[in-house]
């Protein structure tokens, strides 16, 4: 099956596409974790991308197409896959479209509040790169990592400036999409402020019809 989650930042794609590669066998592709791997392997593209995603802004759309290309050329995602973060933009859409057909476009919803309140809450450590949220699932001593002790430390996209400015950059580019795949009849609209369980359950009920 070949699915694209769409949604604002802090919505939850990663975590319910990470669910759903569990239920379909399918691999999970996140061009946010694709950029910050060549960013912290200091690749040509990962040098040219740096400063571009510190500062919350899109990378250009030749860059994530050509790189989202070789990833879907790759053996395990010939039977199906799923794309978290890209297309973002209706051009990176169309080119999409060149390269494969699509099964769902899942389109999870959720108020900005809430979404600012995930975001700026999460936390890391840089030491064994645990993932804490300062409401959700805090440490056991506040800004101390449980495992090593290390001081947690905060994104640089996951500042309040930068989250406001992605949430703006998301509706100015990407929400056109929602209308673009709802145009071509792949779109699915899920709500995504409910529980983690619940939004998976109403998922699978999207990709059993």
């Amino acid at each position: 099956m070949r699915l694209i989650f769409l949604g604002p930042p802090g919505v939850g794609k990663g975590t319910m596409a990470t669910r759903t590669k569990d239920l379909l066998g399918t691999p999970h592709i996140s061009t946010g974790e694709l950029f910050r791997e060549n960013v912290s392997k200091g690749t040509p593209l990962g040098i040219k991308v740096k400063t571009i995603m510190e500062r919350g802004n899109l990378v250009p759309d030749e860059m994530t197409v050509a790189m989202v290309k070789e990833r879907l050329d790759k053996p395990d995602a010939s039977d199906g896959f799923i794309l978290d973060g890209f297309p973002r933009t209706i051009p990176q859409a169309e080119s999409l479209s060149d390269i494969t057909g699509l099964d769902f476009v899942l389109n999870l919803q959720c108020p900005s509040e809430e979404l600012i309140k995930r975001l700026t809450g999460r936390r890391f450590c840089p030491t064994c790169n645990r993932t804490y949220h300062i409401h959700y699932m805090p440490p056991k001593t506040e800004g101390r990592c449980d495992a090593d002790g290390t001081e947690l430390l905060t994104r640089d996209d996951d500042s309040l400036e930068a989250v406001k400015n992605r949430l703006e950059v998301y509706t100015k580019s990407t929400e056109p999409l929602v209308h673009w795949y709802q145009k071509h009849g792949l779109l699915q609209n899920v709500d995504a402020s409910a529980a983690p369980d619940g939004v998976f359950e109403s998922i699978r009920k999207v990709l059993n019809r």
